[in-house]
């Protein structure tokens, strides 16, 4: 008999995959943290009964949320910010810049911290690494309070889950207080939630025109994920203008500039290919009025707990 990890997506349909392992599990004071071995995605960290990432494509996100915006600025940014991210990974990809001289990390919850310091080898180095300063606090007050500003500021928040301790933190106001501490020519990148077919107007569409409200060019882009089971949102923004458009050639240019090691998943052509957003879903983004706010934010509804409390058996032997 085996186990399998559901996930409710939505209303009517759930999401399925093999758990070989629990290798390691914790309750924080605000979420429940789980490292399983499942069968078709490898180690996978899932946290409230959502899959975070995994072995076999966590590079495809992380690459994703870092690497534009930081190949997009114009001089290699020196000071990076980071909201959440505390598995590490965002952490690992931004200090593959050698451009950058500090990244200040801030995460909530230090249990998760600690957890994937533990449970997640490929991050060692980038947690071991004397640029980054990581703080355990709330990164709005944490953002506020810095005295100097940051080229980069990366949003690897959780999505806005009606329990969780971030739903506020996709709003306008946030974002006007993000532009303030942003030194001239900075760039600001937030994961998105869920930009397939279906989903990009949840989130991606009222958080990208939010954005709009606050910066003088922005611009929403997806990709596939396929641990995610659909193609995922990011929003970057932009101080200058004249920053937002680069080519396939300069940025593989900068790549091999400004990045140690290779890149698995973005070079100059893919990251074309990542704003080549469907019709469907430009459609949806010029049409999008909202405008979210504290009191008026984008929000989720959470439903999983753990994963001893979200496996269920099964009687096929495969």
């Amino acid at each position: 008999m085996s186990k399998w990890i559901v996930e409710d997506l939505e209303e009517g349909l759930r999401y399925s995959y093999k758990l070989n392992a629990i290798l390691a599990s914790t309750q924080s004071e605000f979420q429940q943290v789980d490292v399983v071995e499942t069968t078709p995605f490898g180690r996978a960290l899932i946290i409230d009964g959502l899959i975070q990432s995994s072995q076999l494509d966590e590079f495809v996100y992380h690459e994703s949320l870092v690497h534009p915006a930081m190949l997009a600025h114009a001089t290699g940014p020196k000071r990076v910010f980071i909201g959440g991210g505390g598995e590490g990974s965002t952490a690992r990809e931004v200090l593959r810049h050698k451009s950058v001289e500090k990244c200040v990390m801030v995460d909530i919850d230090g249990a998760v911290v600690d957890f994937c310091k533990e449970h997640l080898p490929e991050n060692t180095e980038a947690f071991a690494d004397p640029r980054l300063e990581l703080i355990i606090d709330d990164c709005k007050i944490q953002l506020e309070n810095a005295v100097e500003k940051f080229d980069v500021i990366i949003m690897d928040l959780d999505d806005p889950l009606e329990s969780g301790p971030c739903y506020w933190l996709y709003c306008k106001e946030f974002y006007e207080m993000c532009k303030s501490k942003l030194n001239p020519g900075g760039i600001l990148i937030t994961q998105a939630s869920g930009a397939g077919v279906k989903q990009h107007g949840a989130v991606f569409a009222p958080v990208y025109n939010t954005l709009k409200q606050v910066f003088p060019a922005v611009k929403g882009y997806n990709q596939a994920v396929y641990s995610f089971a659909d193609e995922w949102g990011f929003v970057i923004a932009f101080d200058d203008a004249a920053t937002a458009d680069i080519d396939a050639e300069t940025v593989d240019k900068r790549i091999a500039e400004r990045i140690n090691g290779e890149t698995k998943f973005l070079d100059g052509e893919s990251y074309t290919g990542l704003f080549c957003l469907s019709k469907a879903v430009r459609k949806t983004l010029a049409a999008e009025t909202r405008v979210l706010s504290k009191d008026a934010p984008a929000i989720f509804l959470s439903h999983m707990t753990g994963v001893s409390n979200y496996t269920k058996e099964s009687t096929s032997t495969k």
